[in-house]
């Protein structure tokens, strides 16, 4: 925000409606950290968990049907209890979705998300954003799927401010600028490689059931044409040990690719405006948070 007085007091307009000084690293930390908690307690609510059980208990009573007389006896009362527990468990989930969304929409992480978002159409780029901030599942090459139950909100692009109208003597960090670190050849590497490979192991094993298949039907049957499959059980020894060559490069340039991230992280922290984070390199500073 020191680089551009214009988002600086927006952020300070925001703060205003929501109470909290989003220019205050300290405080917004504080925040972040306790509406995450609060976010997950949410989650793990007694209605979340009972809701599942009763969903799952309506969804399976049927199946116990044949395998009692007593409800086959009474076949449209176990149907009913079906669905009345089917109808139950649902309403107790959405009821617990719609608290969580609510948490997670309302009060200050809103007004965060704003700032974010106009920080960003002022060309500030967001490194990165956690998941949870805006409803999205971890995990994944995207870090984290699908768009979010609170996305960050979108505004038009700004134009850039003249250099002589930011106040660049607010911060030592202005005077002196802060290297971004260059990024490696072997993240750029990592981020193409990332989703690849993760077949060897099953196509190995697919690979043994057939050639084991083969020589057992050959020797079972008496004909020979079952020992062509034979070659497979090597094949599939070939393919796992180049899955095993793939994982050892790729955990390699994991490292790589996770201290780079750290880089821009300090650069950051120290007032540099470092690029926005692939969905490779997101998804790897997620697993590692």
């Amino acid at each position: 925000m020191r680089a551009d007085a214009r988002v600086r007091e927006a952020a300070r307009g925001i703060g205003a409606r929501y109470g909290v000084d989003y220019t205050d690293d300290a405080a917004v930390t504080a925040l972040l950290a306790e509406r995450r908690k609060s976010l997950e307690t949410e989650q793990r609510r007694p209605a979340a968990y009972l809701g599942l059980l009763t969903l799952m208990a309506g969804m399976f009573l049927p199946f116990g049907i044949s395998l009692s007389p007593t409800l086959d006896a009474h076949l449209f009362a176990v149907l009913g209890a079906a669905g009345g527990l089917t109808v139950l468990g649902t309403a107790l989930l959405v009821h617990a979705r719609a608290q969580w969304k609510h948490a997670l929409r309302n009060g200050p992480l809103a007004g965060y998300r704003e700032v974010l978002g106009i920080a960003r159409a002022h060309g500030i780029p967001l490194a990165h954003i956690p998941p949870w901030l805006e409803g999205r599942t971890t995990g994944g090459a995207g870090g984290g799927g699908g768009k979010g139950a609170a996305p960050i909100p979108t505004y038009p692009p700004v134009e850039p401010a003249p250099e002589a109208h930011t106040e660049t003597a607010t911060a030592p960090s202005a005077t002196v600028p802060v290297p971004v670190p260059p990024k490696p050849w072997a993240v750029s590497y990592y981020e193409r490689v990332a989703d690849a490979g993760g077949w060897h192991d099953e196509a190995g094993c697919l690979l043994v059931l057939a050639g084991v298949g083969g020589v057992t039907w050959a020797a079972t049957v008496g004909t020979g044409a079952g020992y062509a499959a034979l070659p497979l059980v090597p094949v599939a020894i070939w393919v796992w040990l180049a899955g095993r060559r793939q994982g050892r490069e790729k955990e390699e340039l994991r490292e790589q690719a996770l201290k780079y991230v750290k880089e821009l992280e300090a650069a950051q922290a120290a007032g540099a405006r470092v690029p926005e984070l692939s969905p490779q390199l997101r998804a790897l500073l997620d697993d590692h948070h």
